[in-house]
């Protein structure tokens, strides 16, 4: 019997068969497999930190971390970047003025969260020092969100007449993670909340024609003070 002498149906089902598929990846448990690549990095070092201890930790085949992430500092990179991730994923504030808006960015550390934080950036340092052809990806994914934030801050200020155009933007949305590297890295302190309010009161809002305390820490029951003079 040949296809014509087939039924139709039947002739239809053997032409349109689509070949194949590889079984779907499941991402469900990425959060779960780069909280233990956090853990292990803050434990070890990236020196020290293997695709297989991050794989043994959760109880997963390294074929399943291989197929999502070919690489150990690509798996860092993910696991840092959601880890800081958590810390913008709220609405941004709106308390009226910039002082107030930036310091309601500051988030609650522990000293524990702290200390491992410090870790983990260490061992991001380790490895752009040994990929720095990393250093681009490393940027845009870690540094550029809260940048991308800083600024929106910034043009809401601006907007309002709290803070005239004459002042590098893009630098200044900048500053405090580079300042908060600096401290991590090379002076080896946390980043506490002291910390951060000293770059807004002594370097961002001087920087942008607004005194420290200009307005109230929360943003609220105050009034915004005196404006940058145009």
């Amino acid at each position: 019997m040949t296809q014509l002498d087939l039924p139709a149906d039947t002739a239809a089902a053997d032409t349109t068969t689509a070949p194949r598929l590889g079984r779907k990846r499941d991402h469900s448990r990425d959060p779960e497999i780069l909280d233990a690549a956090i853990e292990i990095l803050a434990e070890t070092g990236y020196e020290g930190m293997t695709i297989e201890m991050v794989a043994s930790r959760v109880k997963a085949g390294k074929a399943t971390l291989y197929r999502r992430w070919p690489s150990k500092a690509e798996l860092v990179l993910d696991a840092v970047a959601c880890m800081k991730r958590g810390d913008l994923e709220a609405p941004l504030p709106d308390t009226g003025t910039l002082r107030g808006d930036l310091i309601a960015l500051i988030k609650p550390r522990s000293i524990a969260e702290a200390e491992k934080k410090l870790q983990v950036m260490s061992g991001l340092a380790s490895m752009l020092s040994r990929s720095p052809e990393l250093a681009d990806t490393a940027y845009a994914t870690l540094v550029e969100p809260r940048a991308t934030i800083n600024r929106t801050l910034f043009q809401r200020a601006l907007d309002r007449g709290e803070i005239t155009g004459d002042h590098d933007l893009d630098t200044l949305s900048v500053v405090s993670a580079a300042m908060a590297s600096y401290r991590l890295l090379m002076l080896r302190k946390p980043v506490d909340r002291e910390f951060l309010l000293s770059i807004i009161d002594g370097v961002i809002l001087p920087a942008l024609g607004l005194a420290a305390g200009d307005a109230e820490a929360t943003g609220e029951g105050e009034p915004a003070g005196r404006r940058a003079q145009g």
